[in-house]
């Protein structure tokens, strides 16, 4: 069955617990998105969980493709609910980040090869905390992701995002590759958004 570029998933965390765990990490650095040619201002990474072996921070922000094992890195160990989400994901999990975009910063348009249902792997965002200034466009229309959302997006497909707003946009992404339980999750979430809106 094909799905939609985006799937809101039956699932959600507490804002409150998210925000905490992300003010555990304060005495950790952000390191800056190595692709510089796609963004403009400050869009930034700390690695929860990430390649095997990585040391260097660009090598354990860097969500290779080509990687076989991973391993969780110092920071997700200082996140108690954290941890307690990923738990939830009833799948392998590859690469795992903060991702953060500061007020006044652009993701520009581009697209991430193999990073779709399509491809067998997919990418869930989490989002940790926002505000209504926001702008997340996937082939050009919005996406409204309120803290402590759940989504599936086709990012194999063209996106971008800027923040309007005077708080910082972080989410929690999570790679993993595509299972019986990934596949039953999209496949509930794709038919509840094909049904009529009660009234």
């Amino acid at each position: 069955m094909p799905l939609p570029d985006r799937l809101k998933l039956p699932l959600s965390f507490d804002p409150d617990r998210l925000a905490g765990d992300l003010a555990c990490l304060i005495g950790f650095g952000w390191t800056s998105h190595f692709v510089q040619q796609n963004y403009e201002g400050d869009w930034s990474v700390i690695p929860l969980r990430g390649s095997a072996g990585a040391t260097h921070p660009v090598t354990m922000i860097y969500a290779d493709p080509m990687a076989e094992a991973f391993e969780d890195t110092p920071m997700l160990l200082a996140c108690p609910y954290f941890q307690q989400v990923l738990a939830s994901f009833a799948c392998p999990l590859h690469h795992v980040r903060l991702m953060r975009l500061t007020p006044g910063s652009t993701i520009k348009e581009h697209t991430d090869l193999d990073l779709g249902y399509e491809d067998g792997k997919v990418r869930i965002h989490i989002s940790v905390t926002t505000n209504p200034g926001v702008e997340f466009h996937l082939n050009r229309s919005r996406v409204a992701m309120e803290a402590g959302s759940v989504w599936y997006l086709r990012l194999s497909d063209p996106h971008s995002v800027v923040n309007r707003g005077d708080t910082d946009r972080v989410h929690l992404v999570i790679d993993a590759p595509v299972n019986d339980w990934i596949e039953s999750l999209l496949l509930e979430a794709a038919e509840a958004s094909t049904q009529p809106a009660e009234v």
